[in-house]
């Protein structure tokens, strides 16, 4: 597509562009999705915004468990969530690996005192699930205690649940090749090597090990009071909005009749999990 000097100088807004484009005959369907995922996550943002007011100004405890594969997207989809959010009523937390004094302790209590105060949102990157599935898979953890854990932590969600804690649990769900192609950018950018660790390596060579942890953890600790809900993650943008929705459409809050973005999430991308649901992983 040439461009003139007058055709550069008409340009004004992005809607300028686009309709330049169409004259021109010059494909934009990336550059048009660039352009919707922005104005989708900017208003999807400031939904988040008024809904951290309204949970602050009710005093309400909000969690939200990102947990997932490595690579899946969990760390992206957080920060997009929290970007525009007040400090003062929402933190992230994720936890290094547990010292010897907390190893010796009993295994939630250091998440216990992680858990929201009233008014605020808490972040969990990576949660009380690294028991469920990577410290089994990776032999982090002994087969006791495992079973334990399994047992307990029904019981541990029924009181949060109870005590008015609302716990939301998204599963990251990535293929294998994705997977695979995301540690192989990491590797190839220094700004994300950080990133990239033994075991995230591990977790591809144990992919079929993290599936049947996986698809315990789901049978074992899926809910009607604390779900699973399914976000298949390949394509990063696409799962950071339909994130954003679902937290949305659980809560009425007090401007959301007032707004113009689309709240409902795609069933396509996000589902509660049930036993016949065909999963990326």
């Amino acid at each position: 597509m040439f461009l003139t000097k007058e055709d550069l100088e008409s340009l004004k807004t992005r809607e300028d562009i686009i309709k330049l484009a169409e004259e021109k005959n010059f494909k934009l369907e990336k550059y048009l999705w660039d352009l919707d995922y922005e104005k989708q996550l900017k208003k999807l943002q400031g939904e988040l915004v008024n809904l951290q007011k309204w949970i602050s100004d009710n005093k309400l405890r909000v969690a939200i468990l990102f947990e997932g594969r490595d690579s899946a997207g969990k760390g992206g989809a957080i920060k997009r969530f929290t970007e525009h959010l007040n400090p003062r009523s929402m933190r992230v937390v994720a936890l290094s690996k547990p010292t010897e004094v907390e190893k010796g302790q009993w295994y939630f209590r250091r998440y216990i005192k992680e858990l929201p105060n009233p008014g605020e949102i808490v972040f969990f990157d990576r949660s009380w699930y690294n028991r469920a599935v990577v410290e089994p898979a990776m032999s982090f953890c002994s087969e006791e205690q495992y079973k334990q854990f399994v047992l307990q932590v029904p019981e541990f969600e029924h009181m949060l649940y109870e005590d008015g804690v609302t716990v939301i649990k998204f599963w990251f769900s990535i293929t294998k090749e994705e997977q695979a192609k995301r540690f192989a950018s990491r590797l190839e950018n220094p700004l994300k090597r950080w990133k990239f660790s033994p075991v995230d390596q591990e977790g591809q060579r144990l992919w079929n090990e993290y599936t049947h942890y996986k698809e315990q953890m789901f049978s074992k600790t899926h809910t009607d009071f604390s779900p699973w809900i399914i976000i298949k993650t390949n394509d990063k943008r696409t799962a950071r909005l339909e994130a954003m929705r679902y937290v949305l459409s659980k809560f009425d809050y007090a401007e959301k009749t007032n707004i113009k973005a689309n709240l409902l999430p795609d069933p396509n991308v996000v589902a509660r999990y049930y036993r016949h649901l065909k999963q990326f992983d």
